[in-house]
């Protein structure tokens, strides 16, 4: 048996290692990781790649690592939550699914979790998006009308969204570990006690500051994701507005906009910022721009993959991979003639693409040399 924990580790930090050492000490069972590979939701290239991530994690706590699919790691928070929670459910020895949040009440949790769904929240959250509101904002706004405020600030911040997210798909098998979280809170740039939020320490680290202290293992090499921009907005400057229509998020002439902005923005920041509205959001067109350069179309990021990517594990990790209902790759090369080929082919783009991203800009095909980290 085991507790999964879907997540990026972007980077592996003090909070990660003290949500896994929680999960196994409140259920003395190993953890497996699905975690997102070289882009992550925000739609970024990862700061560091998925099998320094990977060695991390397994060095510190976890005893199976998977990868998110990458068409959903760059995808909104249902679909995200969803990848991660297919491959949770398809692992038979799973049976928790921990995560980190701001609020650990599991009564409020399921509260939330089922908040979205009511009649009477839908009709609101549409009526309010006619009237320009964006997503999340709508959401919590419809959330408290109907079931109050204590209901609706729980939905306000990223984790607890993706914690309700999480249980709505888990098979019932599965049940949810809420674990608060501990130090700095989400996108907070304080320091507390040896915790930073990975925002912060992203930044840190690509200001060139020490975060010695704050994560288990410094990485070695790092990701500066404006060394994409040259090639963002060279695919921004030739697809047309057809194609655009075509990926995820995108519709109501929002592809009008991101076009006009292309014609004349000198960076992806700049681009952003001119189509950026209440109702699109910065996350929302970063991820479209990631979707246009790794080619990920609203068709494919709405099928449901079957596959559990192998990025390393130890020996209670290699028994779980034994009873597992979806296909196990170990192999890029094997998994590209499979039936899940068309996801693994953009797991393998993104991680040649977000090469570009280092400041000594690696060689491509890395997913094909790379080997899976033993521990």
């Amino acid at each position: 048996m085991a507790v999964a924990l879907i997540c990026e580790f972007n980077p592996f930090h003090n909070g990660h290692q003290y949500i896994i050492e929680t999960a196994k000490k409140n259920t003395g069972e190993p953890v497996v990781a699905v975690m997102s590979g070289s882009f992550v939701q925000r739609g970024e290239p990862a700061l560091t790649d998925k099998f320094e991530r990977t060695r991390a994690a397994l060095e510190n706590g976890a005893s199976l690592v998977t990868e998110l699919p990458a068409v959903y790691a760059v995808a909104n928070a249902q679909r995200f939550a969803g990848g991660g929670a297919r491959i949770a459910n398809a692992l038979r020895g799973v049976n928790y699914l921990a995560f980190g949040c701001e609020c650990d009440d599991i009564s409020l949790l399921k509260k939330a979790a089922a908040a979205p769904s009511d009649l009477r929240v839908q009709s609101l959250i549409k009526k309010k998006m006619q009237q320009g509101d964006y997503y999340p904002r709508a959401l919590e706004s419809a959330v408290r009308e109907v079931f109050g405020d204590e209901t609706a600030d729980f939905l306000k911040t990223p984790n607890n969204i993706l914690a309700a997210e999480y249980i709505k798909q888990l098979d019932k098998r599965i049940k949810p570990l809420p674990i608060k979280r501990r130090g700095a809170a989400h996108n907070s740039k304080a320091v507390s006690g040896g915790f930073a939020s990975a925002s912060a320490i992203r930044s840190l680290l690509r200001g060139g500051k020490p975060a010695d202290g704050l994560l288990p293992r410094v990485p070695s090499e790092i990701t500066f994701p404006e060394r994409l921009d040259a090639a963002l907005l060279y695919r921004m400057r030739t697809i047309s507005a057809q194609e655009l229509r075509t990926l995820p998020e995108v519709g109501e002439g929002l592809e009008n906009r991101l076009l006009a902005a292309a014609k004349t923005a000198a960076s992806a920041e700049e681009l952003i910022s001119a189509v950026k509205t209440k109702r699109y959001t910065h996350a929302r067109i970063r991820r479209i721009l990631t979707c246009a350069l790794l080619g990920i179309t609203e068709e494919l990021q709405s099928k449901k993959s079957s596959y559990c990517r192998v990025l390393g594990f130890n020996d209670e990790g290699a028994e779980l991979l034994k009873d597992c209902d979806f296909d196990i790759v170990t192999s890029a090369a094997k998994g590209i003639g499979g039936k899940n080929a068309e996801f693994i082919k953009k797991d393998i783009l993104a991680t040649d693409v977000a090469a570009l991203a280092y400041e000594k800009v690696r060689p491509s095909g890395e997913d094909f040399c790379a080997q899976i980290i033993k521990c």
